[in-house]
């Protein structure tokens, strides 16, 4: 949508000089919950649904007064003027050298290895200002449960390196990260101009073999036609990181939005969660990508008959609203033998996705063994022929 307004600050492009000014960014935030007892960090617990002291075993119900409703804002006038400073946060990120990624650390923690390819990182004091999430879809899989997701999934890849399974079996605990992610709704009319095809047969006489013979051809009868469609675009979900593969996180779907709870941040107690580096204008260049293909797939359902051309569409796009959503996904990155490894599981219904490695030496024995048994089976051939 290239007429577009250009984006607000903080969100990648450049400043607008005509822009009113953007207020000052609120202060940094960390979202830490100490334990009443004994000062170590609360989790949250996605079995029992309430915060947990792993040090001391302590409790925590967590109060659920007052919570905001998960709200669209409007994408064309956040462009236009920007947001206000009680939409956008500040937290304190660390940036991986490696991959880019931006995970929010508490103060405590100095250095740290980067869940998303096993790079040792120093944290820095750096901040990310963004938009607030209005909605976060919380851990229902606990990390037992997506150990033992990950180990099956490695397990049913014969090719993978044996030494590499055992290492992820070992014990070691997988990432909970919260990912960011951008919905984007919209209203579309399209107009449209193109052929319709109508499969018709043919009978002629040719000559094979110097005998007449009938042959029955297919044609297609091409009409010109033109019309409209229209549809609502509820919830097109475009990942707002770079730090995964796309085949990774497309993988992981689907995702039942529909358990998405308005954020509150004890959710986000005991994970992390990593700061968008696709802003909000840049995401909706991808959901357009995804709206135009359902909408041509519509076109051709409206052309009908046999075969559909289409020479021209006219798209208007009104209506945009977004929102800023966090889901959840346990993350494993393993470094063996100098290659980093990476293993993603959906929080929500544990959905292994990751590297695919392989063993040159198993490789070798399942091409030997096939050598082996194609050649016994040429010799048992050989034989029942004589």
């Amino acid at each position: 949508m290239s007429d577009l307004p250009p984006a607000p600050p903080g969100s990648g492009s450049s400043p607008d000089p005509d822009r009113p000014e953007t207020p000052p960014p609120a202060a940094s935030e960390e979202h830490r919950f100490p334990c009443d007892q004994c000062g170590a960090d609360f989790r949250f617990d996605p079995e029992a649904g309430k915060l947990i002291c792993d040090h001391c075993g302590n409790e925590k119900d967590y109060e659920d007064v007052d919570l905001p409703e998960i709200r669209e804002m409007d994408f064309e006038a956040a462009l236009r003027s920007g947001l206000d400073a009680a939409e956008m946060e500040e937290t304190r990120v660390t940036a991986c050298p490696n991959c880019g990624a931006q995970v929010e650390v508490s103060s405590d923690i100095h250095s740290t290895e980067c869940p998303f390819c096993a790079t040792p990182v120093v944290t820095d004091t750096g901040t990310h200002r963004h938009i607030k999430p209005k909605g976060v879809l919380p851990f229902q899989l606990e990390e037992r449960a997506a150990h033992k997701a990950m180990t099956d999934w490695l397990g049913r890849l014969w090719f993978a390196p044996s030494g590499l399974k055992e290492y992820a079996r070992q014990g070691r605990r997988l990432d909970g990260i919260y990912v960011p992610y951008w919905t984007y709704d919209a209203q579309t009319r399209s107009t449209y101009q193109g052929q319709r095809g109508t499969v018709y047969y043919v009978t002629r006489t040719v000559t094979r073999d110097g005998k007449p013979t009938t042959v029955r051809e297919q044609r297609i009868r091409w009409t010109n036609v033109s019309g409209r469609v229209a549809r609502f675009f509820d919830d097109i979900l475009i990942l707002g990181s770079r730090s995964l593969p796309k085949r990774y996180t497309d993988g992981l779907a689907p995702w039942d939005l529909g358990a998405l709870q308005p954020y509150q941040p004890h959710y986000l107690a005991g994970f992390r969660a990593e700061g968008y580096t696709v802003d909000v204008e840049e995401g909706f260049d991808e959901a357009r990508e995804v709206m135009d293909a359902q909408i041509r797939r519509d076109i051709n359902a409206d052309i009908g008959g046999d075969r559909q051309r289409i020479s021209h569409v006219n798209t208007n796009v009104s209506e945009i609203t977004f929102k800023h959503v966090l889901l959840p996904v346990w993350m494993a990155a393993y470094r063996y033998k100098g290659k980093s490894y990476r293993f993603v599981v959906n929080g929500q219904t544990g959905r292994v996705q990751g590297e695919r490695p392989w063993s040159a030496v198993k490789i070798a024995i399942a091409v030997i063994i096939g050598l082996a048994l194609a050649a016994g089976a040429a010799y048992l051939y050989s034989m029942a022929q004589k």
